[in-house]
């Protein structure tokens, strides 16, 4: 089997892409209404000791990937079990993405074609990406982020018109606990989610190369969407938590003139990459989960049958638009054990014990 590799910058620009997802089109924090911004920046604050306990992970474990550490520290019946755990996280999580970006372009873009059709063309490519490896997700996002930060970077001057300043007073006139709830909200979904990319990781060449990429792609993505949070709040104000896709609305409100209109098609072209980018990689994790499950040659073998239940289920997974939105706020605390309690305890078991771990694999 070929051994792949992932260079810092590759990895890096995987890790913002997935962060963004399909969080530059649904927002963050919108419960938070006009402090929405502020709930954003507790979110990636929330992220960073997670992100650091990730790498430091990846970094005991250099060359193994997040399946196979499990079975190292937990044992072969209970490493089994979170194997499942992950596995399932995996495959939901790239389905709710799928989805999201099936409902948008069906309620905003192509409301006569059948959801199905949408989903099964990401779904797709998707598969396609996986089957040519992660390397070649690396480059295509490598390849795709100068253009993704160019649009967003541009459309964000554009928008400077359209600022009401006043829409970001009063600040936390609810009290501070909104926010707070907010930006958990916004920790688990997209920052948190991360956990993900430690399937992927085990390519990366250097020990060091774990926190460079997770510090750097939290960064990245963070600010990006904090600025764009703060963009649509000065838009559209407290009115935020009324939409579904609130940057779609706030940059279809940009008008240059007789000339320069209908900029929310940039925002359909930077969802789906992000898309792209995010159901690629739960993809390749629930594939790579399955390959040490049943101890299969090679994770790319289940990558097709994989693919196309995502798709499957993404149509099933919840009614309609407002399901979904309600199922945003269920999503956050389901993922406490996947995200945090696991992590905390895998990281503290294999600091402790990483010496006879680490030798027992070798004798191995």
């Amino acid at each position: 089997m070929m051994i792949e590799k992932l260079n810092d910058k590759e990895a890096i620009c995987i890790t913002t892409l997935f962060i963004m997802g399909s969080t530059l089109i649904m927002g963050i924090g919108g419960r938070a209404e006009n402090n929405s911004w502020i709930s954003a920046i507790l979110g990636m604050l929330f992220a960073l000791p997670m992100v650091l306990i990730y790498s430091r992970i990846i970094s005991i474990f250099k060359g193994k990937d997040l399946f196979e550490i499990l079975e190292l520290v937990f044992g072969k019946f209970i490493g089994k079990f979170i194997v499942v755990l992950y596995i399932g996280y995996s495959f939901l999580l790239g389905s709710l993405v799928v989805r999201n970006f099936g409902e948008f372009v069906d309620t905003l873009g192509m409301p006569e074609t059948p959801m199905f059709v949408i989903n099964f063309t990401l779904g797709l490519v998707c598969v396609n990406a996986v089957r040519l490896g992660i390397e070649t997700i690396g480059r295509a996002c490598a390849y795709f982020i100068p253009l993704v930060f160019f649009i967003l970077i541009n459309v964000q001057i554009l928008a400077i018109p359209e600022f009401h300043f006043d829409y970001i007073k009063p600040i936390m006139y609810k009290g501070f606990m909104p926010v707070l709830q907010a930006g958990y909200y916004a920790f688990s979904f997209p920052f948190a989610e991360t956990v993900i990319l430690m399937s992927a990781f085990f390519t990366l060449k250097s020990k060091k190369s774990a926190r460079k990429v997770y510090l750097w792609g939290l960064f990245l993505a963070g600010i990006s969407i904090v600025v764009l949070t703060l963009r649509n709040v000065l838009i559209l104000g407290n009115s935020i938590d009324m939409y579904y896709f609130p940057s779609y609305i706030a940059v279809g409100n940009i008008s240059v003139g007789n000339f320069l209109q209908r900029l929310e098609v940039t925002v359909v072209f930077v969802f789906a990459i992000g898309a792209f980018a995010k159901s690629s990689m739960c993809l390749f994790s629930a594939c790579r989960g399955f390959q040490r499950l049943f101890k299969l040659d090679d994770y790319r073998s289940v990558a097709i049958q994989v693919g196309l239940l995502m798709v499957y289920f993404s149509i099933i997974v919840y009614g309609n638009i407002m399901e979904m939105k309600e199922w945003a706020e269920i999503y956050s605390y389901y993922v406490i054990p996947v995200q945090i309690v696991i992590p905390v305890i895998l990281w503290i078991v294999a600091e402790i014990r990483k010496k006879s771990i680490l030798s027992s694999t070798n004798c191995a």
